[in-house]
């Protein structure tokens, strides 16, 4: 969208070229990054106290445009041009800057006029709306509306200042609910145009039951179950597509240093109750791996024909769908909630030489971490009863603990075991001869407050002792220092 790009089609309530209305901030971030040529600059700006409530911007400066996504779902809302000769902007094959574009012109944010866009472009249309100025500013802003795309003018001069692009009939109707509404195009900009058998339904949500038993709401098919230890990679494939990667886990662990610099056993964690302790699954997430010569390996999914010659361990990345599935022999999952009424899972029922998902990692996506834009946000709530309201991806991290706390307050041996276990661990990647994806527990359990509250609040994954892990039976909490769950590992 430079000087030496195409020009760039609107399209009213559906995007400007490829940029579709309801794509993944994952989504539209990544194909802009593989286009650096046109968009040498990129500006991403979001809150840091909290991510996950407050709208993400996405400025192109260098191409005159901004991009709004709501923090919840970090779905597209808003398209904005804010510099019209930064782009060519054609509409039904009409230039909408008259006379086009040259690179001769100067650089000016001047846009189209009033005549051009109400007799030429888009024709009559509802009286438009004035918006009083701000203050010390003599002139207000008329705004020229239709299906989809509006225009707005300054009282003082003809030409556009800027244009939008958004779902809906009109601006005043949509402005309230803008970050709000339900997207009527999916998370992927390259489906939009095509037929729903050609690409695996997206994932809405992860509802989790507990017991091992997670449940997938989708798009448009009915819900897809997972139940860890008897879904096969056949079941996900066959669900979700094939994974855009495949990493090849083979013999590696976590290095977990204790304080003591023993490697003994946990001496602030003796005799857990079964299946109620922290278990610690290896929580690699798999997305920022880097290809190593120590027997970790990822693989592009298109050289795995056949899921049954996957190695004992490996996890299917599922990059454009939000979450891992770790693949490997059956293992009894952790424990159903208390007061859910489900009973715990047994024993699993496959032979131990198949291999079944044995963990989901659910990626957020929040701005700011280490794994940022890896994969797009994955959206779950955890279902403790059938009475309650769920705890969901958008829950601060001390709600989740409170709540979590009281559901398996009386499950532990001990008041020591429960102390414990619900301390937190120190999370390191990509440090020393770690390789990027892995994933390292650095000095003992950490001392912490009643509530699990951490300190500072910025969200920027700058190194060592950014994020904590925090464990309660089944779950497993990635916890930035701003509060917000960066991922959950479900076990």
């Amino acid at each position: 969208m430079t000087a030496k790009s195409a020009p760039v089609h609107i399209f009213p309530g559906k995007g400007l070229g490829f940029i579709t209305l309801g794509a993944s901030l994952h989504n539209v971030l990544t194909r802009v990054k593989s286009h650096p040529q046109i968009y040498p600059a990129i500006d991403l700006a979001y809150s840091s106290n909290d991510p996950l409530r407050n709208p993400v911007v996405l400025q192109l400066p260098s191409n005159g445009l901004r991009l709004r996504f709501d923090g919840p779902d970090q779905r597209l809302r808003l398209i904005e041009v804010l510099d019209f000769s930064r782009v060519d902007l054609v509409y039904k094959n009409q230039d909408v800057l008259k006379g086009g574009k040259t690179t001769e012109q100067p650089t000016s944010s001047q846009g189209p006029s009033f005549r051009h866009v109400y007799n030429r472009l888009f024709g009559p249309s509802y009286p438009g709306e004035y918006i009083s100025p701000p203050d010390q500013s003599p002139y207000g802003t008329y705004v020229l509306s239709y299906p989809g795309v509006a225009f707005s003018f300054p009282c003082n001069t003809p030409p556009a200042t800027s244009m939008s692009i958004f779902q809906g009939s009109s601006w005043p109707e949509v402005r309230a609910n803008l970050f709000t509404q339900q997207p009527q195009y999916p998370r992927a900009s390259a489906v939009v145009s095509k037929t729903r058998d050609s690409f695996a339904d997206e994932v809405e949500e992860f509802h989790i039951l507990g017991a091992g038993k997670l449940e997938a709401s989708r798009r448009t098919g009915p819900p897809v179950p997972i139940i860890l230890g008897e879904t096969s990679p056949q079941d996900l494939i066959a669900e979700f597509g094939p994974p855009d990667a495949i990493y090849r886990k083979h013999d590696r662990r976590i290095s977990i240093h204790r304080a003591n610099g023993t490697g003994g056993a946990d001496p602030l964690n003796p005799n857990l109750s079964p299946g109620r302790g922290m278990d610690l699954p290896d929580t690699d997430h798999s997305s920022t791996n880097s290809i190593t010569d120590d027997s970790d390996e990822e693989t592009s999914a298109g050289q795995v024909s056949d899921p049954g010659s996957l190695p004992a361990e490996s996890f299917f990345n599922y990059f454009h769908h939000g979450f891992d599935a770790f693949i490997s022999h059956p293992s009894t999952p952790g424990p159903a909630f208390p007061a859910s009424g489900m009973p715990d899972p047994t024993a699993p029922a496959l032979p131990s030489t198949q291999l079944a998902v044995t963990k989901i990692i659910l990626h957020g996506n929040v701005p700011g971490s280490y794994p940022f834009n890896r994969h797009r946000r994955s959206r779950w709530t955890i279902h403790l009863d059938q009475a309650s309201e769920g705890l969901n991806a958008e829950s601060p991290y001390d709600e989740i603990s409170e709540r979590l706390r009281g559901v398996w307050k009386g499950s532990y041996s001990s008041p020591g075991e429960e102390r414990a276990t619900q301390r937190p661990m120190v999370l390191n990647r990509g440090w020393g001869d770690s390789p990027e994806s892995s994933v390292e527990f650095l000095g003992g359990w950490e001392e912490t407050t009643a509530k699990g509250q951490r300190s500072g609040a910025d969200g920027h994954d700058g190194g060592l002792g950014n994020t904590e892990l925090f464990g309660f039976p089944g779950l497993l909490f990635e916890v930035l220092k701003n509060g917000a769950v960066s991922s959950l590992t479900v076990y």
